[in-house]
């Protein structure tokens, strides 16, 4: 979700400068402020219980996260995490749930983002539920470019390491640098200057 900086402003939020591997929250903090991203980049994680992290989303510039707490008096079930320098304008939970309902049209687009990322999510499921490490690949490399115009065709550069791609699908990075070989042989992306473009 994007929403206008100055309405965000205009409704209490400001700008939180954060430093590359610093937490804006902690799993089991209560929701407190609705986070939008101005500049950077930021990791939904958590830990299993032999310290492995699996990283549940990353979102970059003009993207939101946490949204869906808003609504509940739940925890956060993850961590959120920079991965690199990151602004972030925050609106307080009680500023931001009186600004939607002061524009209904947020609240559709609000549910319009909630609705993709859940659709995304069952299918990124579906494709974890597979044992074939291409399947998972494609899975999490078609929710990344969905994400962003797709006017060029296959020209979507992901902005991932292999480890963090590796964490996203639950493969080891071995794994993963072997599986996009083989799939840079059939066509399926291109490695260019070690990012892949699909």
């Amino acid at each position: 979700m994007n929403i206008d900086e100055n309405t965000l402003y205009s409704s209490g939020g400001e700008i939180r400068v954060y430093k590359k591997g610093e937490q804006i929250y902690r799993e089991g903090d209560h929701a407190l402020y609705y986070f939008q991203i101005k500049t950077g980049k930021v990791k939904l994680n958590n830990y299993d219980e032999d310290g492995k992290e699996f990283i549940q989303n990353i979102f970059g510039g003009k993207q939101s996260f946490g949204d869906s707490m808003l609504f509940l008096d739940k925890f956060y079930p993850t961590n959120a995490v920079c991965i690199q320098p990151t602004e972030i304008i925050r609106v307080p939970k009680d500023r931001f749930l009186k600004l939607i309902k002061s524009y209904p049209d947020l609240s559709l687009e609000m549910n319009a983002c909630l609705s993709q990322r859940l659709y995304f999510k069952a299918v990124m499921l579906q494709n974890m539920a597979s044992l074939n490490p291409v399947s998972r690949l494609t899975g999490l490399l078609d929710y990344l470019k969905s994400y962003h115009d797709d006017s060029c065709g296959n020209c979507f550069q992901v902005e991932l390491t292999r480890q963090q791609v590796a964490n996203l699908v639950g493969l080891r990075v071995e794994t993963v640098i072997r599986v996009l070989k083989k799939m840079e042989k059939e066509g399926s992306v291109k490695i260019e200057n070690r990012k892949i473009v699909y």
